[in-house]
């Protein structure tokens, strides 16, 4: 067999093996898909069979009881208040650490990252009383900041890393024409930034669009405040639970953030390469 032949051979096994493992990620969304346009006893009776009766009609009945509109800008709100805060903040702060290089530096990066070791679950109890006591339960604009807290260290570490590629060439230039650091952030370092924030904001929009728990602790209350994912569980129950609805409302959920994702896709994989390969 030839060398050629071998790497042929490499390849095809390489693909299927891709092909296999896409397969296996994507069947739980194939089969929430499915169940979705299926009435409730063929979703019971068996769940992974492709449906007999097309039940369209669950998508409208699930549209008005959940409320989807009003819970759609309430997810959006509070997922754009997230991500400017994390983008603004994270960008920033990379680009200052980086050059300004230091043991101050380095500790305030080490500071910094060092909540994304941390579980979320040991220190929900105390974030929900310190958040009752400041007035930020109960609100879209108080979980829109929350999120800047869990979502700062992981950006920072993106941003950094991702500052390695700009020369320090552009700023000693801009400070030679006596432009300040903000400026020179603002108006030449901030746009070449672009990749690296597309995947930033696509990697977050996907956790804030379809986080649970933190909504379930802070906006639970009232439809006023609740998001998506939480009225997409009021169909799940103790005792009875409407399973063709639950799947309807998680496709309706999961929809717009997916969509996100595809039509940025390409921006992702290079500020993923981009910040990891260099620095």
């Amino acid at each position: 067999m030839t060398l050629k032949d071998r790497r042929r051979v490499k390849m095809i096994v390489l693909v299927a093996l891709m092909l296999v493992l896409a397969i296996i990620y994507f069947y739980p969304v194939f089969l929430m898909v499915i169940n979705s346009i299926k009435p409730f006893g063929e979703v019971v009776s068996s769940a992974i069979a492709l449906p007999k009766i097309f039940a369209f009609e669950n998508y409208p009945i699930v549209l008005e009881r959940m409320k989807y509109v009003q819970l759609f800008f309430n997810t959006l709100i509070i997922t754009i208040i997230g991500i400017a805060g994390i983008v603004f903040f994270s960008a920033i702060t990379g680009y200052i650490l980086h050059r300004r290089p230091g043991k101050y530096s380095n500790f305030a990066r080490l500071f910094i990252i060092t909540p994304m070791l941390i579980p979320f679950q040991t220190i929900m109890i105390t974030l929900l009383k310190t958040m009752t006591v400041i007035g930020f339960t109960g609100s879209k604009i108080g979980l829109g900041i929350q999120y800047w807290g869990f979502g700062i260290p992981m950006a920072m570490f993106i941003y950094f890393n991702f500052m390695s590629t700009v020369p320090k060439e552009l700023d000693e230039s801009a400070y030679i024409d006596g432009a300040s650091t903000f400026r020179i952030f603002g108006q030449i370092i901030f746009p070449l930034l672009q990749s690296v924030t597309a995947t930033v904001i696509v990697l977050d929009v996907m956790w804030i669009w379809n986080d649970f728990l933190l909504p379930l602790l802070m906006v639970n209350r009232t439809n006023a405040t609740k998001t998506l994912v939480l009225a997409a569980y009021s169909f799940v129950g103790q005792f009875n639970t409407q399973w063709q609805y639950a799947m309807t409302a998680m496709v309706m959920t999961v929809l717009p953030s997916i969509i996100f994702f595809i039509v940025l896709q390409k921006k992702i994989i290079a500020g993923v390469v981009a910040g990891a390969v260099k620095g």
